[in-house]
């Protein structure tokens, strides 16, 4: 399956930008370690292999589906997460050429605003992937660190030019420890930055006025 069959069977057209990643060869699943496919050592994002986007559209029209997604929506998956959640391209919403990427949750009914296309969500999410080192499977302060900035180099190509500076200037910085206020509790976090300064970016770099916000796609 390729790009131009996906969209010529749904009546769609992918971004530019997702298009030249295919081009590029970044759309390989698990693949190119060294020179690292989209977003692979991303926490809880898992690239949609090509053969199987059309599979993953058809279940999510199905009218027979448990999600019940309201016809007149039009999601186009990409990849998904752990739990099953897809990362999507939200057509209804495309405006100057920015497609909205969404997270279309597979248990709550709803779908929530991650970016207003898809260069701002790979930033988003590389930004991310940056405060947060995995100490829970022992991942080393090296691995973490040339994981970031193997990603980074095969990416940048892609990002704005505001972008990749921001990006530069902390893979400069030492690994900090830092915790996250979770209701009243604390979590203990390590990165190139903290939660609240990467929040604190998104606001300033990549500012999308419906980010983080939800809506109902279920029928029901």
């Amino acid at each position: 399956m390729i790009l131009q069959d996906i969209e010529k069977k749904y009546q769609f057209e992918y971004p530019s930008l997702y298009k030249q990643l295919y081009e590029d060869g970044m759309l390989t699943v698990g693949e190119l370690k060294e020179n690292p496919s989209l977003l692979l050592h991303s926490y809880d994002f898992e690239l949609l292999n090509l053969n199987s986007i059309t599979r993953e559209i058809e279940r999510l029209i199905d009218p027979d589906d448990y999600r019940q997604i309201n016809k007149e929506f039009k999601f186009i998956p990409f990849a998904k997460s752990g739990a099953g959640d897809h990362f999507c391209f939200f057509l209804n919403e495309e405006e100057n050429g920015n497609v909205p990427i969404v997270l279309l949750c597979h248990d709550m009914s709803e779908a929530e605003y991650l970016a207003k296309n898809l260069v701002d969500f790979i930033f988003r999410t590389l930004l991310t992937d940056m405060s947060q080192q995995d100490m829970y499977n022992e991942e080393s302060e090296e691995e973490f660190r040339g994981n970031i900035e193997k990603v980074f180099k095969s990416h940048k190509k892609y990002l704005t030019e505001q972008q990749k500076e921001v990006l530069q200037n902390l893979l400069k910085r030492d690994i900090v420890d830092y915790q996250i206020l979770i209701g009243k509790n604390k979590e203990d976090a390590r990165g190139f930055l903290t939660d609240i300064e990467m929040k604190k970016l998104l606001a300033e770099i990549i500012f999308f006025d419906k980010m983080d916000t939800t809506f109902e796609y279920s029928n029901e």
